[in-house]
């Protein structure tokens, strides 16, 4: 026979060769609700980012100018009460209402200074002394933090001011510790802080949950299609969002057409059969009862033909009806009938066949299929073994396993995957078309199923093990 070439053509002359695609990025082939929460999440956090920075800076602006507010009340007050003595020095006609101005150390201070004379201070600077002004001219206010005393970080607004009398620049200030201003902006950004990140996870939240609704529609269609893959409904029914309407129309459409071709190819199948097998009863008859080779020949190569044409028609039913069924079909009892007939016509061989395990399992499909598969499986046991085999029902996620074994010889790995190919056959000394595993096969395909071949640990032959659909017995109904 011969073999497909792997090589692939050569491009037709002229037409570039579309270049191969590029795997997509995890973002992009991952789930659609995580797409839109990222894309959610990538909008909203640099918003808020942005929001808080500039709301920050708002406040702490107000909350520094309120501050500065009260050092410019009390230089003012500070001012008004200042007046000129004998010796051309400052002093206040009446005390500063504070009472923090007089306990030392309190954080609150004043200071009167000029040039080449001893500063007039608070008694609450004690033995320290506030720095002299940033700038030669503070006619209006200045305002300016200072580091002047280890620990202890202040807030001072300073201004030039002559008294009447008096032809001296005096420099003025009032200075307050920042403790208080700072505690105060620590806990507004605290609170800004949580604010923002409760108000950013509600924003997410509500992406998310805004998302899990607006997609719950592919979801519903979704859920369609596993119970139109499963056999419980044919059609996309329910009713959907006019942007998921036509998705649904869509998909019923493709499910219509699919049915149409299977139908026409299953008749075509049929017709072809049916035409195939009126030569080949033709050709038996005229074989039979004759004498000779060729006739031996003719007849063993129009069975060998007609199981093949039995073989198709089987698996082109089985192909039809696992797309439109609903079946549910308990295992134990077609088990049980096999088992009786197969027991039967190889009694006079002396073969014992046993049956263990689940007997409430069932089948999710046609109870003809599941006995197709059955009958030529526990038929190869009892022909090919030797004299025991052993039938196990087990189910459960979803699935049925049979396993078949038996006491033969068993069948090497290397030649348990040829085994399933048509026609195949290992021991052709017993009668058979070696059509059995790879019907088998077929229909359990069909199904969704698998057929496994290994080593019975218990008998010593070949163990075989039919995975099938399994379904719930309420089914049943």
């Amino acid at each position: 026979m011969a073999t497909a070439s792997t090589t692939a053509e050569p491009a037709a002359e002229g037409v570039t060769a579309e270049p191969p695609l590029r795997p997509a990025r995890f973002w992009l082939s991952g789930s659609l609700r995580l797409r839109m929460i990222a894309l959610a999440a990538a909008w909203i956090l640099p918003l808020l980012g942005l929001g808080g920075f500039v709301l920050d800076r708002v406040l702490v602006n107000a909350i520094t100018q309120n501050f500065d507010g009260q050092l410019d009340f009390a230089l003012t007050a500070m001012v008004s009460a200042a007046d000129i003595d004998e010796q051309g020095d400052v002093r206040f006609l009446r005390p500063l209402g504070d009472q923090r101005f007089f306990e030392p150390y309190s954080g609150l201070y004043w200071q009167v200074s000029a040039p080449v004379r001893e500063p007039f201070r608070s008694r609450s600077l004690w033995d320290r002394i506030l720095e002299a002004a940033p700038a030669d001219d503070c006619r209006e206010p200045c305002r300016y933090a200072s580091r002047r005393f280890p620990g202890e970080s202040l807030r001072v607004v300073g201004r030039h001011l002559k008294l009447p009398g008096s032809s001296t620049v005096f420099y003025f200030q009032v200075a307050q510790s920042t403790r208080d201003l700072d505690l105060q902006i620590g806990q507004l950004r605290a609170f800004l802080f949580w604010f923002l990140a409760l108000l950013a996870l509600g924003l997410l939240a509500l992406s998310a949950l805004q998302s899990t609704y607006g997609l719950s529609p592919l979801r519903r269609v979704s859920q369609a299609i596993v119970a139109i893959r499963s056999g419980t409904a044919s059609r996309v029914q329910e009713n959907f969002p006019v942007e998921i309407a036509p998705l649904v129309s869509e998909i019923n459409e493709l499910l219509e057409h699919g049915e149409r071709q299977a139908e026409a190819a299953q008749r075509h199948a049929g017709n072809l059969a049916h035409a195939l097998k009126t030569p080949m009863s033709v050709l038996v008859g005229a074989a039979h009862g004759r004498q000779d080779p060729l006739a031996d020949t003719v007849e063993a190569q129009v069975n060998i033909m007609r199981r093949h044409v039995d073989h198709q028609l089987a698996r082109a039913r089985a192909m039809g009806r696992r797309g439109e069924s609903s079946a549910r079909t308990p295992v134990w009892p077609s088990l049980q009938a096999i088992v009786r007939t197969v027991g039967r016509i190889n009694a006079i061989r002396g073969v014992t066949i046993d049956m263990a395990g689940d007997k409430g399992a069932v089948f999710r499909g046609e109870r003809q299929d599941l006995e197709e598969m059955l009958g030529n499986l526990i038929d190869n046991a009892a022909l090919h073994g030797g004299g025991r085999v052993f039938v196990t029902v087990e189910a459960g996620d979803g699935f049925l396993d049979i396993l078949i074994e038996d006491d033969g010889r068993g069948i090497a790995p290397a030649d348990r995957e040829r085994i399933f190919a048509r026609g195949e056959r290992l021991d052709t000394d017993k009668p058979g078309t070696g059509l059995g595993l790879a019907i088998v096969r077929d229909v359990a395909e069909i199904y969704g199923g698998q057929v496994m071949l290994d080593e019975s640990e218990d008998l010593g032959g070949l163990l075989v093990r039919l995975r099938l659909p399994a379904a719930v017995a309420a089914g049943l109904a």
